[in-house]
């Protein structure tokens, strides 16, 4: 088994708990750090919107979502009535939220009102829309993905962590999550600080429902099954677990980004770093990574406990991981 070669060194490698790095859909790097082990796993921040977007394209293989050009309103017509004089919702998709087009209301995320409500799909559609209509204007906004897992609930009448579990986990090898069981803003400070192993868990609301934008908990040796499901197509061990047509989808550009997000492309919920489909990535703050590189056929998983500040982790894995395979 390989060692990562410190090539590049970096004042942010301190936080990086497990490398995990494969090769040809070989396992080539494995390395742990701080007492972590294979089976540990940290809240991957940002990595989960990521997840989010592959349970959404199993939600329209399986023909609970027909399309991502469907209205997001269509699945929320019954059980959430927009404010009086509200027109853009209406014209919102389930596109728009893939690719962070969406609108919104007000300059920041509402998180006290959504985090303090008892639904948290239901309230972020309060900020959903707005007078200046659909601009296309790229938001990087972490609660609005929330409104992707109320969709699915209300699309295919399943929990949403039972869904994820059964067509996306299980699948993988990898063990069911459950409940974070955090109930105050103490329990959800501790949840993103905690440098020690979480546990098999995700962090969800009230309503049982699992974070979209953040909070669930893998370990770098899970996350990289999910990139190898990416790499190749959508198939694991020879089994097709989402379509390739929506991978391909997925990894597509729709947005280019300037430096203010690291001059990256975006597809749905994941990142392009070089502007490329050979090279996609999963980026969650404290630099947890899932890199999927498919000119050289690697995929490279890294956590680490949170730190903010950390815009160097991709560089930090081309240098020292993937100049070390290829």
């Amino acid at each position: 088994m390989k060692k990562v070669l410190n090539n590049y060194s970096s004042k942010n490698d301190v936080n990086i708990r497990q490398i995990i790095a494969y090769k040809d859909n070989v396992l080539e790097i494995e390395e742990y750090r701080e007492g972590f082990t294979r089976e540990d796993t940290m809240n991957v921040m940002s990595v989960t919107k990521s997840v989010t977007s592959l349970l959404v394209g199993i939600a329209i293989d399986k023909g609970y979502i027909k399309s991502v050009d469907d209205f997001v309103m269509n699945y929320y017509k019954d059980i959430y009535t927009p404010k009086r004089g509200e027109k853009t919702i209406y014209e919102v998709t389930i596109k728009h939220l893939l690719t962070m087009l969406a609108p919104y209301k007000g300059k920041s995320e509402p998180w006290k009102k959504v985090c303090t409500s008892k639904d948290w799909s239901i309230s972020i559609l309060d900020s959903l829309g707005g007078r200046i209509g659909i601009t296309n204007e790229f938001r990087y906004h972490t609660l609005g993905t929330q409104i992707l897992l109320g969709i699915i609930k209300q699309a295919s009448g399943m929990n949403v962590l039972e869904f994820a579990n059964e067509y996306l986990l299980k699948p993988l090898g990898i063990e069911p999550r459950a409940n974070a069981n955090c109930t105050s803003k103490e329990d959800q400070f501790n949840y993103l600080m905690n440098k020690n192993p979480h546990g098999k868990v995700w962090f969800m609301d009230p309503t049982d429902m699992p974070t979209a934008g953040w909070g669930l908990s893998l370990s770098a040796y899970e996350m990289a099954q999910i990139g190898l499901l990416v790499l190749n197509n959508g198939v694991y061990n020879n089994v097709r677990v989402i379509s390739e047509e929506y991978i391909k989808e997925m990894t597509q550009s729709y947005v280019s980004l300037d430096y203010k997000f690291g001059n990256q492309d975006y597809g749905y919920l994941w990142w392009l770093p070089h502007r490329s489909v050979d090279v996609i990535a999963a980026i969650g703050d404290g630099g947890n990574v899932i890199y999927i590189n498919r000119k050289y056929n690697i995929v490279v998983a890294v956590t680490g406990y949170f730190k903010p500040m950390i815009f160097d982790r991709i560089e930090y894995i081309e240098k020292n991981i993937v100049e070390s395979l290829i």
